[in-house]
Order: C-alpha cells, then structure tokens, then sequence
C-alpha cells in the first residue's frame, strides 16, 4: 500500500524566495523544534542544492528516527525533489511546487508518497504514518507561512 498526498499553502513571498526557504535547512530545523529535528551530516545549515544530501535525526511518534534525503530533481524555482536514500521507509518522495499567485505571493504545493517497509505491520503503520506526516508537513508549512507575514 502506498501513502499519497498533497498540501498547498499559500506563501506571502515571491516564487524564488518561496522556493529558497523551502529549501532551507535552518528553516526546516526551526519548524520542526518539537520533534527536535536536526540535520546531522551531508549540508547542516543554508540552502540545499541538486544531488546534495542531508541526514536528520529527530523523535517521531515516540521513535527516535534518522533519516538520509537527496535532492533529485531542481528546476529552480517551480520545483524540487527530495527522496529518501536511507531511512525508515521503503521509499519516500517529497515534491516541492511553486506557482506564482495572483497578488504576488506564492501556493507552495507538497506532493508526499510514501511506502512503509515491514509488509502487513507495514500497512497497519501507513494508516498512523500517512496523517502524522501531513500533519508535520502542514507544520512545516505555517511556519513558513508566518515567518515571512508582515
């Protein structure tokens, strides 16, 4: 069974500034404080780039969890692609969008799929996994949305 889904939020920032601190470690790191996520190894602070990767290490649902993502595909700055090299899934893909709005900002849209490894217990994990990470990533989002306001 695969996860799928989908988030759009509406930034109050060009594309390209949308697309950077999406791209951000520092700002991924700050947004996920309550989970205490931190990059560990590959790029820790600034921006990520294609073909770059970085490890975190973070507390989800009670698990600590480590997890190596590498940047797959930039087309700066309508989109990027981040996809788990080594981590608790079976496969985990994260596409980033970026379309201009009409008043100047930016819908950031999220495309999440994800594959949980360990069969049926696997499937049973999908069901808790899939709603607590677009909760996180809907998180994530706000953060980003309200760094930037005003």
């Amino acid at each position: 069974m695969t996860v799928e889904f989908e988030c759009r939020t509406r930034l109050p920032l060009s594309v390209q500034e949308a697309f950077d601190r999406s791209r951000s470690i520092d700002a991924h790191t700050a947004s996920m404080a309550a989970s205490r996520e931190r990059a560990v190894a590959g790029v820790t602070s600034g921006l990520i780039g294609l073909d770059q990767e970085v490890t975190w290490r973070a507390w989800h649902l009670g698990l600590p969890i480590r997890m190596t993502s590498r940047i797959t595909r930039m087309s700066p700055p309508d989109v990027f692609v981040d996809e788990q090299v080594r981590g608790p899934f079976r496969s985990f893909r994260h596409e980033h969008r970026f379309v201009p709005d009409h008043d100047g900002g930016t819908i950031m849209i999220d495309r999440v799929r994800l594959v949980a490894p360990l069969g049926v217990l696997g499937r049973v994990a999908e069901l808790v996994v899939g709603p607590y990470l677009q909760r996180l990533i809907e998180r994530r989002n706000a953060f980003l949305r309200d760094a930037t306001a005003g």
